[in-house]
């Protein structure tokens, strides 16, 4: 009993000191979606789709990868700018390497990975698919409603209005509400709690077990299983739940995880957007493939990384 309120302390004692930061990361993340300006609704479409899909997967905002689900299914944009969007999307893990000290470090090689996997895994699809002559036929215009919308929020709104019952829902399926106090404190601040409660777990979880079983044992036990860990990893990246990239992202910071396993995992990590296209129990068939191709794919890069470029944390 007295190493389990060790544990505890240890875990409220890595927890706590990234809440701020994590606040603080959450509130600018609603400023950028109601201020950022989207000049042009039609950046999904056309021969730079998964170029530009990758761009707009990395930045950590709850619903871009629901977007690309329904406008998949709405036939505006290719299977490629939608598996770069998927592979892309990184759910809570940006912003829980931004909050941490030493995790602050990995964004920028995270970023570059991600963004060089998803661009070439979204051409990809679409060259593979043309070359076995499946032809993907796209709407080129997207019609927008009279009062054209100016922000993501907005546009997001506006092209997903009529498939919500709650009139100020968010594409992510989270109600935030239209005034101030709401959009820019009371939801991030549920959001920075939540993740919290994670983050906390997870350190309570890897403190035990490093402080029961050894840090050498531990580290010697991840070391023989590196190449089992992309396995795992991408298995709870699938989870539709902003929970599997925090916990992906803590135990890759804990040392749990090569930097492979972690990017494969996160990779998988598509959030909402397979739970979007699962709806449509008429593409069953189609959307299994996509997952299971998204799952072997993002092992793949992670046994290679891990096979290149083993390192940790």
């Amino acid at each position: 009993m007295e190493r389990f309120w060790e544990f505890l302390l240890h875990a409220l004692q890595d927890t706590w000191p990234l809440l701020p930061w994590v606040l603080l990361i959450y509130v600018l993340i609603e400023l950028l979606e109601s201020k950022t300006k989207l000049q042009n609704s039609n950046r999904f479409s056309g021969k730079l789709g998964p170029l530009v899909g990758s761009a707009t997967g990395l930045i950590p905002q709850c619903g871009f990868s629901v977007m690309a689900a329904k406008l998949f299914e709405k036939k505006f944009i290719t299977v490629g700018t939608l598996v770069a969007i998927f592979f892309s999307t990184s759910d809570e893990a940006f912003i829980i390497l931004l909050s941490d000290g030493v995790g602050a470090k990995w964004v920028l090689p995270t970023l570059g990975v991600k963004i060089v996997v998803s661009v070439v895994i979204g051409y990809g699809a679409d060259l593979f698919l043309k070359w076995c002559g499946h032809r993907q036929v796209c709407v080129e215009r997207i019609e927008m409603p009279e009062k054209t919308p100016k922000t993501t929020h907005d546009v997001f709104m506006a092209r997903y209005a009529e498939e919500q019952t709650v009139e100020d829902v968010c594409a992510c399926g989270k109600e935030h509400g239209d005034s101030a106090w709401k959009k820019y404190l009371l939801s991030p601040l549920m959001h920075t709690l939540l993740v919290a409660v994670f983050i906390f777990l997870v350190n309570f979880a890897l403190t035990a077990i490093i402080h029961t079983v050894g840090e050498v044992t531990f580290a010697s036990f991840m070391e023989r299983n590196r190449y089992l860990q992309p396995l795992v990893t991408c298995g709870i990246g699938l989870i539709p739940n902003c929970a599997s990239s925090v916990v992906i992202t803590e135990t890759f910071l804990g040392g749990g995880i090569t930097f492979g396993s972690f990017v494969a995992g996160l990779c998988a990590n598509a959030g909402m957007g397979f739970v979007v296209l699962l709806k449509n129990t008429r593409k069953w068939k189609r959307n299994v493939l996509l997952i299971v191709c998204t799952y072997v794919v993002a092992v793949v890069i992670g046994l290679l990384f891990n096979l290149i470029l083993p390192i940790t944390a």
